[in-house]
């Protein structure tokens, strides 16, 4: 009887590990293609955050779980990320972290609506994703409109630009993101002195710049990438425009000194990226920074610490709805309050991160190097 009654028991147990509950956290970025860089970064800070749930036996409701990641490559494609987000809700998971860029995030976002799927992006800064009237969207770094006027904010109080031209390369995130530096000048009660525009092609500037140059600025401000700022900053020293220039994060990596061929000067360039942390959240990301670089022997790139974030924002939510269920968690998360590694996760009506920083840089010796974490 004895026996009876343990083997009962060891059978009970066993069915109730089998019963265990798995919640299917989706990831989608760009495995393959050239910004896989950037989403392998995302993937393998989502990753850390759920064997982390998993370390610390995290419960929803009391419940024990078991906490899965599911990967999906979109290779920064829109068709690729529409077919992948299908794909994640036909399989039902619990919540989606991504995509990696706007133009895969925006057109995904529209089959997780559908499903009832949440969804957070921890890269994607144009506006229109949490302006669709989704409720299934949000994200966790600053969008375009706050870069743009962040920006603009600095430009004027912390370098005293007075005179600034404005140039855009006519693309979506160009014209975007001067429109939202020019609206962040207007209310600082800066106007612009000159409003020129481009191509992301182009490679020849004279004309534009001849004009911008009758307007005697002190400041340059790009909307584009940095395959066409480097060549306009070689063509601004060649016209004798002494303005310094700032831009956006397309602008704001080390291959502007080559692009410009390696005429820019120390502190010229000043740009800038959605995300950071403060002076009081330095220690916390430093240790995620040592704890990512001991586990996969490189260094973050810029997306992980968000990703892990958004993670564990949604697993906190759940825990506070006592279900993994996206309709009964999805109140939970859109009035998030979670401290995570990057900030306080927490969001406004339309899903976007309240207070978003962003980093600001300037380059020295050819190298980017940052200057302030400002909002």
């Amino acid at each position: 009887m004895k026996k009876q009654a343990l083997l009962m028991v060891a059978l009970s147990a066993a069915g109730l590990a089998s019963a265990q509950e798995t919640v299917r956290i989706g990831h989608v970025a760009a495995m393959t293609g050239p910004v896989a860089h950037f989403g392998k970064d995302s993937e393998n800070g989502a990753r850390m955050a759920i064997d982390a749930l998993n370390a610390r036996g995290a419960t929803i409701g009391g419940r024990k779980v078991k906490w899965a990641l599911v990967p999906e490559d979109d290779s920064g494609d829109p068709k690729q990320a529409t077919a992948a987000a299908q794909k994640l809700a036909d399989a039902r998971v619990n919540g989606v972290i991504g995509h990696e860029t706007s133009g895969t995030t925006i057109p995904a976002s529209k089959i997780y609506y559908d499903a009832g799927i949440p969804q957070i992006s921890a890269s994607a800064t144009n506006p229109k994703y949490t302006l669709q009237g989704f409720n299934t969207t949000f994200r966790v770094v600053a969008n375009d409109t706050q870069l743009g006027r962040g920006l603009a904010r600095y430009a004027v109080k912390n370098m005293g630009a007075k005179r600034i031209a404005v140039v855009d390369d006519r693309t979506a995130y160009g014209q975007g993101l001067v429109a939202e530096f020019s609206n962040g000048l207007r209310q600082q009660g800066v106007n612009v002195v000159a409003r020129e525009f481009t191509n992301d092609k182009a490679t020849d500037f004279a004309a534009i710049l001849t004009k911008i140059r009758a307007s005697n600025p002190d400041l340059v401000f790009f909307g584009g990438m940095n395959a066409v700022a480097g060549p306009m900053l070689r063509q601004m020293k060649q016209l004798g425009i002494q303005a310094k220039m700032m831009g956006g994060d397309g602008i704001c990596s080390d291959a502007m000194q080559p692009l410009s061929g390696n005429t820019m000067s120390d502190g010229q360039v000043v740009c800038a990226e959605a995300g950071g942390v403060e002076e009081s959240g330095k220690a916390g990301m430093e240790r995620f920074r040592a704890d990512y670089r001991k586990r996969y022997g490189i260094d973050v790139q810029i997306i992980a610490p968000y990703s892990y974030d958004a993670v564990l924002a949604i697993a906190a939510a759940m825990d506070r709805a006592g279900s993994s269920a996206p309709a009964k968690y999805l109140p939970e998360l859109a009035k998030s309050n979670y401290k995570g590694v990057t900030g306080t996760i927490a969001f406004d009506k339309n899903g976007d991160i309240r207070d978003g920083v962003l980093t600001l840089y300037t380059f020295k010796g050819g190298h980017r190097t940052p200057i302030a974490v400002t909002k």
